[in-house]
């Protein structure tokens, strides 16, 4: 409806009123938006706490390690968090297939779960060695001794934690790729599964609830509580 010059008009008028609201508050209340950003850096090192972008750095080689059940969401939760921070995102179950070549599936129905795990073990740590990144691993990697211990030594673990009634919905959409679920009675074995796993899952250095909500509302809890958890100075920056 407009030429291009009224959207340069519009622009600089926005931009004169910005400056304006800015000089008036200063006028008000003495107080500039250049100390303003001094009083939030105040803030911010008074409560000890990180920014955003600090995430990153103070990872140095350490992974973001995404542990739960199955159908917590550790994929596509993952994916959108290393899409924010600028890192990549790994997920080990279709590495593990890429090894074996063949899905998950066929490698319980032809070697058993012990093959599987054995394999599992093998290439999380494969992948530990590829930090910073995000990574994914499946619902029964960390009941493995030795895989907890390389996730505390190269990785900030954080447990995406989930109600056994939302785990069976979003399972039940997917149970063929499931084959720990191919029992007579999946809602058991489920439920036997997680009360197994979750003191496990609780020793992670971080818990965020996995729920009904947007997962990029789960992504900025995450983001929340890393900001918080590598502020500590014993925990910045360790194995770069």
């Amino acid at each position: 409806m407009f030429g291009p010059h009224w959207q340069v008009i519009i622009g600089v008028a926005q931009r004169r009123q910005v400056r304006f609201n800015r000089a008036a508050a200063a006028c008000v209340t003495g107080f500039s938006p250049r100390d303003y950003m001094i009083d939030i850096a105040e803030q911010k090192k008074a409560t000890g706490g990180l920014s955003e972008a600090e995430i990153v750095p103070n990872l140095g080689r350490r992974s973001i390690v995404l542990i739960g059940m199955m159908g917590v969401g550790k994929s596509s939760i993952g994916r959108r968090l290393g899409s924010r921070l600028g890192i990549p995102f790994n997920d080990a179950d279709p590495e593990i297939e890429k090894a074996a070549g063949m899905n998950i599936a066929d490698i319980f129905a032809r070697h058993g779960e012990a093959a599987f795990r054995s394999g599992e073990s093998r290439v999380i740590a494969r992948l530990l060695d590829g930090g910073p990144q995000v990574l994914a691993t499946g619902g029964g990697a960390v009941m493995n001794p030795e895989t907890r211990t390389l996730i505390k030594e190269k990785g900030v673990s954080v447990w995406l934690s989930a109600e056994l009634d939302l785990l069976m919905r979003r399972i039940s959409k997917r149970k063929a790729e499931r084959p720990m679920l191919h029992t007579a009675d999946p809602a058991a074995t489920l439920r036997e599964l997680l009360s197994e796993r979750e003191p496990i899952y609780a020793q992670a250095d971080l818990t965020v609830q996995s729920r009904e909500v947007p997962h990029d509302a789960v992504v900025a809890e995450i983001v929340g509580a890393l900001t918080s958890f590598l502020a500590s100075p014993s925990r910045q920056g360790r194995d770069r």
